[in-house]
């Protein structure tokens, strides 16, 4: 039964506070309502700032890799070697490459091999230099 009272005169109070505040509000405004114009317009051009310069400082699309499909094509250079070619440049060994492959470190030495003969150098490194000077990777 008390509890009942308590929670009527905490809804009382709250209800006149929130009316006071209304009020209070209504004045506020009412008496700088050009200040309150002055700010909702601020407001707006800000936003609009902020939109337009995420706009004007967007990085512009990342152009896809394509492996320049020309160099390739000149080179003679197999999909597999392109594979083998992208495990080198990732720095990989020999049997890496063949456990990632799934073929034997033989296989791969041929491809390694081709790939020399192929982009003209004589170390691993070189032949990924070569092949990114050629842009075929990045």
């Amino acid at each position: 039964m008390i509890w009942r009272r308590i929670v009527l005169y905490g809804a009382l109070l709250a209800a006149g506070t929130l009316l006071l505040e209304w009020l209070d509000y209504q004045r506020l405004v009412r008496s700088h309502a050009g200040d309150v114009y002055v700010f909702l317009i601020a407001c707006g051009f800000l936003a609009l700032g902020v939109f337009l310069g995420m706009k004007g400082m967007a990085r512009p699309a990342a152009r896809g890799f394509d492996g320049n499909p020309r160099a390739v094509a000149t080179l003679g250079l197999s999909p597999r070697e392109l594979e083998v070619l992208d495990e080198l440049r990732a720095g990989r060994s020999n049997q890496e490459i063949a456990e990632r492959l799934g073929v034997s470190p033989n296989t791969v030495k041929t491809h390694v091999a081709r790939l020399l003969d192929k982009l003209g150098a004589k170390r691993r490194g070189d032949a990924v230099a070569r092949a990114r000077e050629l842009g075929i990777v990045r």
